[in-house]
């Protein structure tokens, strides 16, 4: 069966963003064009890697020696995008995700591919239990200065969580913190 790719070449708007309170939120990449719109959840170290990832690749670009894609230090600020998420309708959860780039059209590649429960034979080959349902994946395609932006949101969202403890460095709850620290 084909795979359904939710492609997104020149989005309106890619963001990170939750649902829910600290300690308690959901992650989502929500990506839009036009009408189209796609929310795949992630992990919060999924997210938290993916802005760092993104920030390398374009760190390592603007060093190259000539910088023809224009990479900016900054998030521009016409870029910069603080506004909530739209209305979620999960398509998946993001296991495996990649990064790329495309020098033909100076794009970050974000691909994301959704967790898999796959059972195998004693063969090693996959059992077919979920054979009407296709395989899907995200596939975004992202100019320099939104996957800036992206990212810088995306740092923001996930340092916006509960509060960590100095001792131990663990989430502290709403109500209360037992610390973990050795010997206490």
């Amino acid at each position: 069966m084909p795979t359904l790719v939710h492609e997104f070449d020149w989005p309106d708007r890619v963001v990170v963003g939750t649902i829910g309170p600290p300690g308690a939120r959901t992650f989502y990449l929500q990506a839009r064009a036009g009408k189209q719109l796609v929310s795949v959840a992630l992990e919060k170290q999924q997210s938290a890697l993916l802005a760092d990832k993104i920030d390398e690749i374009l760190d390592q670009l603007a060093t190259v020696e000539g910088n023809r894609y224009s990479v900016p230090e900054n998030t521009p600020l016409e870029l910069v995008d603080n506004d909530q998420l739209e209305a979620v309708e999960e398509e998946f959860r993001a296991g495996v995700m990649s990064l790329g780039w495309d020098p033909t059209t100076a794009q970050v590649i974000l691909e994301a591919y959704p967790i898999t429960d796959v059972d195998v034979d004693d063969d090693g080959e996959p059992l077919d239990d979920d054979a009407d349902i296709a395989p899907e994946m995200l596939l975004v395609r992202m100019p320099v200065g939104t996957a800036r932006a992206f990212a810088k949101r995306t740092r923001e969202i996930v340092g916006a969580g509960r509060p960590t403890c100095p001792l131990c460095g663990y989430p502290i709850d709403p109500d209360g913190h037992t610390c973990t620290l050795p010997g206490l």
